[in-house]
Parts: structure tokens; sequence; C-alpha cells
């Protein structure tokens, strides 16, 4: 049996997983899905939420339900967020996958990935009173292999995220490559197979594996079954690099 802690990406909560969290359950492995601060009802107050929040929220679930060796599953923009759980506790974590995830990088905030279009996200959270405005219907459903059923549902579902985890600096203490990962490639996000450069650095990383679905950005929903199989043959071999002391929630995570 494996343990999984399952984080949601831009806009969605511990929901989003639901499919997944039964097949994992169905192969008698131990679920955890979560639901970050701020997400879990469009009249939270977000202003006091940032990136450490976030990474506080995953540490909790870790050190409450005293877990060890899990596989750390991100989605999208959450990928940053478990490559930091992975880095301030690698005594936790057995194993990190990002699912289309975003990779962190010491001193750059998740939505300076966007690289030109940053200005303008920056605008748009200013704009919207702090939150990053969850896309409708027809954004979420264009060419990623959903349903019109789905793609409403998603967008029914879904809450302006709190801005400030997204444009916070990321602190890591050790080099991303000295973790071992698995990125899963959601094919049809990417046009001609081209994934981000430092995705593709990634791919002569010991330690680093890539899972492909053809499926598009929201694979836990247009393919759960694809999706378990894919999980449910991370290996978990402990990603203990240092010797470190068991984190704290109330230690500072050096964000900010």
């Amino acid at each position: 049996m494996k343990t999984y802690v399952l984080i949601p990406g831009a806009w969605s909560g511990g929901w989003i997983w639901q499919p997944v969290v039964a097949g994992l359950r169905g192969q008698g492995h131990a679920v955890y899905p979560m639901t970050l601060s701020g997400l879990g009802g469009r009249d939270a107050d977000v202003s006091g939420i940032g990136l450490n929040t976030h990474v506080e929220d995953v540490l909790s679930v870790l050190l409450d339900n005293a877990l060890r060796d899990v596989v750390l599953v991100a989605h999208g923009t959450s990928g940053v967020i478990a490559g930091i759980v992975a880095d301030r506790a690698p005594e936790l974590v057995a194993h990190t996958v990002y699912v289309e995830g975003f990779l962190p990088h010491h001193g750059r905030s998740v939505l300076q990935a966007f690289g030109s279009l940053y200005p303008d996200e920056l605008r748009t959270i200013a704009e919207n009173h702090g939150r990053w405005p969850a896309p409708d219907a027809t954004v979420i459903g264009d060419g990623q292999g959903l349903t019109a059923e789905q793609a409403e549902w998603l967008a029914s579902r879904m809450t302006d995220h709190p801005g400030r985890s997204l444009t916070e600096p990321v602190r890591l203490t050790s080099p991303l490559e000295s973790r071992p990962a698995v990125y899963v490639v959601c094919s049809m996000e990417h046009f001609g197979g081209r994934l981000a450069d430092d995705v593709e650095g990634m791919r002569s990383v010991p330690g680093w594996t890539f899972g492909y679905l053809a499926t598009g950005l929201w694979p836990m929903l247009s393919a759960p079954e694809e999706l378990v199989r894919l999980l449910d043959e991370v290996p978990v071999k402990h990603a203990l690099l240092r010797s470190t002391p068991l984190p704290s929630r109330a230690a500072p995570l050096g964000n900010g």
C-alpha cells in the first residue's frame, strides 16, 4: 500500500480529484485529497494567503496524519507547492508527481513562468482585489478532452485563486534535480509535443521519469483511469538526501 497526498491546481479543491481518489483507494492505497487555504469557498478572505500558507497546508496534512513515504501529487500551479514541500520535508516525501505541473525555481514566482504575459497577469490580480480569476467553461474545455458537461461542471465549482500565492518568490534549500519525480505530460496541452524549457531540461536528470496521457489539462476528469494506473506505478523509494529535523508548521519556510 502507498500513501498519496493530492494537491489541486489553481482555482480548484480536493473535489477535483474524486475519480482518482476512488480509483487509488480501490487499489488499496491511502489517499488524502486536500483543498488549499482560500479555495474552500468564493467568499473566503484571501488577503493574508501567500505561498507559505499553501506550503504549510500541505505540511499540516503530512504532520497531523503522521504520514511518511508519501507520493505527493500536484496539478498545474501546485507543482511549485509540492516541490517546496519535498525540499523542506524530504524525510516525509518519497516521490513527487507533477501532473502538468509548474516546477519551482528559487527566487522566481509561479506567474513569472508566463514570461511576457506576466505583467498582464499581475494587473488582472490587482484589478480583481488580489484574486486570480477562474476561467469560464469555454476556456476550460477548449481542446482539453472534456465533454461540454464536464467543462460546465468544472467551471461551476472553481474559485478565484489567492493572488499572493502565485506572485511570491520560491525559496529552495537544495536543487530540484536532487529529488526523484515523475512528470506527467498531457499531450493535448502541447502543440508539436514541445514542453516548457525547464521541464524539457529535466529529461536527462537521474531519478526523473516522464509519463504520458493522451488527454488534456484536466486528466483527473478526462482520463481518471489512465491517471490512476500511472500513479499506481510510481515507485516509493525514499528521497532522503540529507539529514534534517522534521519540519514544524511554526517554522519559517523562507518565502517572502
